[in-house]
């Protein structure tokens, strides 16, 4: 046997692994050694645009009054918002010498809940908290707080967050990893699905587009899903955008700022170099956490996306997931459609979403891509699901699909779940292939041909 520290959320498991297990990982990519200077140089230096400063100043000239919005992620990423790699500090730094009449600074919620004031202290710096400036939560169900400005040509009905239409300057941060359904985060994903209205997922992220192939993780050409996105935030408009990229460390290693489409590609391009896991034959079994973005169920579907890749058919996934949001299944819409997959099954799930007579229910989405997931694996059952959060009644009770990693063990937090992992894992034989990926949804497996 050996041993192997899975991530578990701000912890990690101590996990004894088969001697034949490999480990597969993000390639090692430098983090910067300055960050800060680094930032401040790519707003002075920016790919497309005017440096940041004269952005402003011309806005403030045409507008003494001028607002200025700067959009942030949520808790579900890790953008480096404070402390010594903060990208938000040399922002406000900007604003406030061009002495912008007022600053808001709005959370991009999309469809998640908003963050708690004790969320927002921990994410953002200080500064931020100042008399001159405002922190909102996007809302997308508030009919009050939108605007509808159009159609894209897809048919989306296009409404977005009024504070944001009305700002004289419009600066999106975000990081680009990658994600799923629009090939890489960041850029226009901070607008929408950031900023919309819940009506605006009826098609952006509708049935037939989240059953589109295209719509995959590290797929830039052609992915509807991205394109619909980078659409939406042309109608709404953009001044300005600042993204990063990083390590497995949470670190630094990529500061992208300028002009949407010209610096997102450029974060997109190092994004697609560092974060492709290459393997040559698939495994029978696959350890993987659900990262830090794995909050929740809801979100853990990431992690087994990127994990399901690596799978033979019918093989089997460990997931290991600390799910320290307030729910830790996820919103009210998921909950209420996600026991139709374990009912069904996916490919009656997805004839289910896409008949006609289907009425559209927001965060549907997520549940077609855990049928991603059991497509390949065959079943729900191959599917062992290690979450100190949902265990025992708790875990039938929202239908949710595969093996109760703690069923019949005692114990709490990290211990039950180093405890649930180690017990799947005494089922490997040694004649079963078997992958830990140890970066879980941030890296992509790609096989070697």
């Amino acid at each position: 046997m050996k041993i192997f520290e899975l991530e578990f959320g701000a912890e990690s498991l101590r996990l004894q692994l088969p001697d034949h297990a490999e480990i597969l990982t993000l390639p090692e990519v430098a983090a910067l050694k300055h960050p800060i200077a680094t930032i401040r140089h790519a707003l002075q230096k920016p790919i497309g645009t005017p440096p940041l400063v004269e952005v402003v100043r011309t806005k403030v000239q045409h507008n003494p009054k001028a607002h200025a919005i700067i959009v942030i992620s949520d808790h579900t990423r890790p953008v480096p918002y404070r402390g010594e790699q903060g990208i938000l500090e040399p922002i406000l730094d900007v604003l406030r010498t061009e002495r912008v009449a007022s600053i808001e600074i709005l959370v991009a919620t999309g469809t998640h809940r908003p963050m708690t004031d004790t969320e927002l202290h921990r994410i953002l710096p200080p500064t931020a908290f100042g008399p001159d400036v405002t922190v909102t939560n996007h809302r997308c169900t508030e009919a009050s707080e939108l605007r509808q400005i159009g159609r894209t040509t897809r048919g989306t009905e296009v409404w977005i967050n009024r504070r944001y239409l009305d700002a004289d300057i419009k600066i999106l941060t975000g990081l680009v990893e990658p994600h799923f359904m629009a090939g890489v985060s960041g850029g226009a994903k901070a607008v929408c699905p950031g900023l919309v209205g819940e009506q605006v997922t009826y098609v952006f992220h509708g049935a037939a587009m989240m059953a589109d192939a295209r719509a995959d993780s590290l797929t830039l050409e052609d992915n509807p899903c991205r394109a619909e996105s980078r659409a939406v935030a042309d109608m709404a408009g953009v001044d300005f955008i600042i993204n990063v990229t990083i390590d497995r460390n949470k670190q630094v290693t990529g500061v992208f700022a300028g002009d949407l489409d010209l610096a997102h590609h450029a974060a997109s391009e190092k994004a697609l170099r560092d974060t492709v896991i290459p393997f040559v034959q698939p495994y029978d079994i696959v350890v993987t956490h659900a990262g830090f973005v794995g909050i929740n169920h809801y979100q853990a579907a990431k992690a087994a996306v990127e994990a399901a890749r690596v799978l033979t058919p019918g093989g089997m996934l460990i997931l290991a997931a600390n799910l320290t949001d307030t729910d830790p299944v996820g919103g009210t819409n998921y909950k209420r459609v996600l026991p139709l997959l374990r009912q069904m099954g996916p490919d009656n799930f997805e004839r289910l979403v896409a008949s006609k007579d289907w009425t559209f229910i927001p965060e549907q989405w997520q549940v077609q891509m855990w049928g991603r997931v059991f497509r390949r694996l065959g079943s729900t059952g191959q599917l062992i699901f290690c979450a100190p959060q949902l265990t025992g009644a708790n875990f039938h009770q929202h239908g949710l699909h595969g093996h109760d990693g703690g069923d019949g063990l005692l114990g709490a937090g990290r211990e039950l779940a180093e405890a649930m992992v180690q017990r799947a894992l005494h089922r490997v034989h040694a004649r079963q292939r078997i992958a830990v990926l140890a970066d879980g949804p941030y890296g992509v497996p790609q096989r070697q041909r």
